[in-house]
């Protein structure tokens, strides 16, 4: 999260605030063809609870939503799990982030012979990562993946998080050089589309790499390190090629992979093979 500072670009969507003037749906190169999918429109964004329950329908009984004039598709947020609902095909947990209170739902994978368990306590604090839906008038959040927070830091973090990307699109980006002590530091000299505004990019090869990354395995860096420097957009990339073109073997890619999901480093996009960079 190097850029964070200027709020530059992110791998998530191209051209971020500071780029555009339009949010997470600046003019930048990565945008579809005519006529085909705006993965700038995939950007992740932080957001609180009240903001879900505010945000607008992109027309009645759409399943797109804005805010702050932004589509809002690929989400995270962070709150204390206050009440757990296990069934046959899901859990639902009703999470509070002292904005507002919204139900979570993460499915069953069958092909992976999940169990509808429930993997959180009361009151823990969780990062939820997914999007907005509405079923029967009915606002909840698809989770596609949930993990424990153990510092609370985090959760300050994001709110801090939450506030700037709100500002940046109903005010504007701050003049350069302004927002540098907001963030962790200034945009990445080179310039490339390979920031993240969750892991931060800097570093070298596979043994070296940021602090976000070195506690990680050396398959999981070396996996980390390829899906960096590879021009992916939000697709991702198939472990088969991942397999094919590292040469691990594929037990040890997929328990590597596992370890990079349980860290929010990287998601499935298109299906359960397929990974991109968070």
């Amino acid at each position: 999260m190097a850029s964070y500072g200027g709020y530059a670009k992110t791998s998530y969507g191209g051209e971020a605030v500071a780029e555009g003037g339009g949010g997470f749906m600046g003019g930048g190169s990565q945008s579809a063809s005519q006529g085909g999918r705006n993965y700038n429109e995939d950007s992740l964004r932080p957001v609180t609870i009240k903001q879900l329950l505010d945000t607008e329908e992109a027309y009645p009984g759409a399943s797109e939503f804005t805010i702050d004039g932004a589509a809002a598709t690929q989400l995270t947020l962070v709150g204390q799990v206050r009440a757990v609902n296990p069934q046959p095909t899901n859990v639902t947990y009703r999470i509070d982030d002292g904005t507002g209170c919204i139900e979570v739902k993460k499915w069953v994978d069958a092909d992976k012979n999940e169990e509808a368990e429930a993997r959180f306590a009361l009151d823990q604090h969780v990062r939820v990562f997914g999007r907005l839906k509405l079923f029967n008038q009915k606002r909840y959040v698809g989770a596609h993946f949930l993990r424990a927070i153990d510092d609370y830091n985090e959760v300050s973090y994001h709110m801090l998080e939450c506030t700037y990307v709100h500002l940046c699109l109903t005010r504007g980006a701050p003049e350069a050089g302004a927002g540098a002590g907001a963030g962790a530091g200034a945009a990445n000299s080179a310039g490339t589309h390979n920031d993240s505004m969750f892991v931060d990019q800097d570093g070298g090869g596979y043994g070296g790499g940021s602090a976000a990354t070195r506690h990680l395995s050396p398959n999981g860096q070396k996996i980390y390190h390829f899906l960096r420097n590879m021009a992916t957009g939000n697709e991702g990339i198939n472990v088969n090629v991942i397999i094919n073109e590292l040469k691990l073997g594929y037990g040890p890619t997929m328990t590597a992979i596992q370890e990079l999901t349980d860290n929010a480093v990287i998601f499935a996009t298109v299906d359960d093979e397929t990974f991109a960079l968070m």
